[in-house]
């Protein structure tokens, strides 16, 4: 049936139709979901500069008349500037910053400074993911996966009021192309330094006049970069591969339904990280011949490691969109099922010795839901109202392996100190019950599981009032409520965290001065119990539940002076729920301590107290913008000043995570975007942020020397100078052969990396990439990139190094990549 037919029934049916499949959906789902609009992206207006459509307050709207800070990255500048993954993405936008960590997919996003999320499986991120309209509620998407790729919009500031959970900093937005009826498709292959390996493509047709299909996939190896000192696999391989396959049906012309399904796997020996700085540990790792990396040479890419750090992703999902038409409003409805499983397997004390090791594993299961009804046509009041679900299991857990050589390594630490010499064997001299080497007993596990269970909701609605012609106020009013549910639980076979320290010196029944241990060694034995028993929850004294609501804003104003040019006003807030600490270091609070102790059950040896949750996060943003578009070029700037009250705050300590709620956290800034064409074949870009980051109030924050009041401070890891510039050089020849040539440009200011590391530990980004491609009538591709072509070298971020005490640990940058794709278009 031709998707036309039911023109031919009378309007009063169509209505009564739609109406009915609006009821289905409504009856067979039960919740919430989002999703932004589909769109045309571009479209050439009449002043030379390709019009932009995107959906960052969920309508179609032109960039130019969007009263939002949103930075816009099209498909074709993603594939002309070669970016593989989302990380690479920071290249062509300034205020977003993106920070890869421990495992493959470990992924940290920061705009404006502000963002948090990784490696601790219990914070959620800051800044909002969405892939077509589905929210990932943990960093691993890799936008290389996702051939044909629309267009990826960042939204800077707050967005909870649209955006239905985690957007207190922003968005990231990354929309694909939906099927095509006419039959097309490409096949790429491409090769590169160190062995890399890409094979990708897609296919898409219509099946009928109402159906229509796409089919893709990708395979992307490579060698890694960084040598084993000991003989062991190169790290920082790639070796991962995906399908996603979309259906789209339209049985009337303002009726559509879009199925999308993916699924991908990872499986890799992953990250690099380089010694700093090794203190006087160091000594004790060569003393027993071991190896720890070179600190003079971070950027030497050598790797002490004893065993490989591998780590696997399973991550698969299904949505479904509807979108019906009706005369004066349109419906939309998003619903998806994610399921992403993950572990990995580290040398985590980073030498060649065999003394501590990490295996962990995660399993994510999550279901959203949103519904949406919009107001259609010109009206003097457009409005939109709608609610979001959001359901999410997590189990996680690890285990902590003492290695065949961790007692040694403790017993040459302790001869150091001659009152410290040989302590441990004389402790397990001492009670009957312990035999030689039961302390720090090779394969001693620490074994450590969480749950969290995840429901919340939201119910938001948008208007916007056009006072005049050229002036729109706009109001948004969201809730959401927000509730979790954790467990804890752990087994601790480390002996020595059994001995009671802060009492009465109890072990094993009886105090270590009653059976003669020397009280001058107590301390060194102490220093050595650096993984103590866990308090478990659910438990008599501690609530495991955390329950959150809170009504968000929005208000801005937009005034259009003429075609060219755009201004608008901003006041909003923001929200992120509380999140847990699921880390070996999740502790109570002080405040529960005198509880604690009077309930004989709950008293474990040495009790430290710390946090087990950071209270929500709770963002305010003022911002005034202006957008322009002329004949021959754009600007677009937004002057900000933006805080988050309660920031969540997660630094490694070295053997597990301090969570916490900076007072607060400030950043005023300028961010301003560009380009001019200042011939047909010329595109220049600029642009970049300027940022005054500084906590304002933080009394219980963490530096290099352990707790500390960071409050009047500036915020580390932000920089306050980013700046990115691009030229590209458009070729046309006159046998219908056209190309380009390309070069992007990234600057970062110098920061001081991390707030616990000394700050000795800096990173400045100064880095040139490029590419130029050919495009042949006959659909025959060719491309060639380099990146990071001036080598240049910084640090990711960096931690202190466990068990080893003065040791610094820091990850570089991926060295110059370089390759050359063959494409065929069809």
């Amino acid at each position: 049936m031709n998707k036309n037919t039911f023109h031919n029934f009378p309007q009063a049916n169509k209505i009564f139709q739609k109406t009915l499949l609006v009821s289905a959906i409504l009856g067979a789902l039960s919740a919430t979901s989002l999703q932004a609009q589909e769109s045309d992206t571009n479209d050439a207006d009449d002043g030379g500069i390709e019009r932009i459509f995107v959906t960052a307050s969920k309508r179609q709207t032109g960039l130019q008349q969007t009263p939002i800070a949103v930075t816009v990255t099209s498909g074709e500048t993603i594939e002309q500037a070669k970016v593989l993954d989302i990380g690479d993405l920071q290249v062509l936008v300034p205020t977003l910053r993106v920070t890869p960590l421990q495992r493959s997919t470990n992924t940290n996003f920061a705009i404006r400074g502000f963002g948090n999320g990784t490696n601790n499986t219990g914070i959620e991120p800051s800044v909002g993911i969405f892939i077509d309209g589905v929210y990932r509620s943990r960093a691993a998407a890799q936008i290389g996966d996702l051939p044909r790729l629309q267009q990826v919009e960042v939204l800077s500031g707050p967005q909870s009021t649209l955006f239905g959970k985690n957007a207190s900093a922003g968005v990231i937005s990354v929309r694909t192309e939906a099927p095509s009826y006419d039959f097309e498709g490409k096949v790429e292959a491409g090769i590169g330094n160190y062995n890399q390996r890409q094979l990708r493509g897609y296919i898409s047709n219509g099946i009928t006049d109402e159906l229509a299909f796409s089919l893709s996939g990708g395979i992307n190896t490579r060698d890694g970069y960084t040598d084993s000192l000991v003989g062991l696999d190169k790290i920082n391989d790639r070796d991962r591969w995906n399908l996603r396959g979309q259906m789209l049906y339209e049985p009337m012309e303002d009726v559509k339904f879009r199925l999308i399904a993916d699924y991908s796997e990872i499986d890799e020996i992953c990250c690099t990280t380089a010694g700093f700085e090794n203190g006087p540990t160091a000594l004790a790792i060569q003393a027993l011949g071991g190896i720890v990396t070179d600190d003079a040479d971070p950027f030497s890419f050598e790797s002490a490691l004893n065993a490989s750090p591998h780590d696997t992703v399973e991550d698969g999902g299904i949505s479904l969109q509807a979108d019906i038409d009706f005369d004066d409003f349109a419906f939309t409805s998003i619903t998806a099922f994610r399921n992403n499983e993950s572990d990995y397997i580290n040398d985590v004390d980073f030498t060649s010795l065999d003394i501590l090791r990490e295996t962990a594993a995660t399993k994510i299961e999550t279901f959203t839901q949103e519904f949406r009804l919009t107001s259609n046509g010109d009206n003097k009041l457009d409005w939109m109202i709608g609610g979001f679900y959001f359901d999410e299991k997590v189990t996680t857990g690890d285990d902590l392996i003492y290695g065949d050589l961790v007692r040694t390594y403790f017993d040459v630490l302790l001869s150091f100190d001659p009152a410290t010499a040989g302590i441990l064997g004389t402790l397990e001299g001492l009670f009957p019950a312990l035999n030689e080497g039961d302390i720090f007993k090779a394969n001693t596990s620490i074994v450590t599981d969480f749950t969290q269970q995840n429901d919340a909701y939201s119910f938001f609605v948008n208007l916007d009032y056009h006072l005049t012609e050229d002036f729109t106020a706009t109001l948004g009013v969201s809730y959401t409520k927000d509730e979790k549910e954790i467990t804890v639980k752990q087994q601790n076979n480390d002996l020595l965290s059994q001995v009671d320290f802060d009492a009465d010196l109890t072990v094993f029944g009886a105090t270590l001065v009653q059976v003669g241990f020397p009280a001058a060694a107590i301390g060194g034995l102490k220093a050595l119990q650096f993984q103590p028993q866990m308090l478990e929850l659910p438990n008599p004294v501690e609530a495991n539940t955390s329950d959150d609501d809170k009504i968000t804003w929005s208000l801005r104003g937009a005034y259009t002076l003429n075609k060219n040019v755009n201004f608008f006003a901003t006041a909003a807030t923001g929200f992120k729920a509380t999140s847990w600490n699921l880390s070996r270091d999740t502790r109570p609070f002080a405040s529960d301590a005198t509880a604690i102790a009077a309930n004989s059950s709950l008293v474990l040896p040495n009790q430290g107290y710390g946090t087990r949750f950071a209270s929500p996060e709770k963002a305010t943003v003022y911002e005034l913008g202006i957008k322009t578009s002329f004949r021959n070029g754009a600007f677009s700037a937004t002057i900000f000043n933006q805080t988050i009250e309660g920031f969540q705050s997660s630094i490694f300590v070295g053997t597990g995570f301090v969570l916490s709620n900076a007072g607060e956290q400030n950043t005023v800034g300028i961010e301003f975007d560009s380009i001019y064409r200042p011939t047909d074949n010329i595109s220049l870009t600029f642009a970049g942020t300027l940022l005054d980051p500084e906590y304002v109030s933080f009394v219980n924050g963490t530096d290099e020397n352990g707790p500390a009041d960071l409050s009047g401070t500036t915020v580390p890891g932000v920089h306050e100078q980013s700046i990115v510039a691009g030229i590209t050089y458009d070729l046309e020849f006159d046998n219908g052969i056209y190309g380009y040539l390309r070069t992007d440009y990234i600057y970062e200011s110098d920061v001081r990396v991390v707030g616990n590391i000394p700050d000795t530990v800096r990173r400045e980004v100064s880095t040139f990439n490029a590419s130029a491609g050919l495009n042949f009538e006959n659909g025959l591709m060719l491309q060639v990139y380099v990146r990071n072509l001036n080598n240049d070298e910084y640090f990711l971020t960096s931690f202190p190094r466990p068990i080893q005490t003065g040791s610094i640990q820091v990850y570089p940058n991926q060295p110059r990549t370089f390759g050359a794709s063959i494409a065929y278009e069809f």
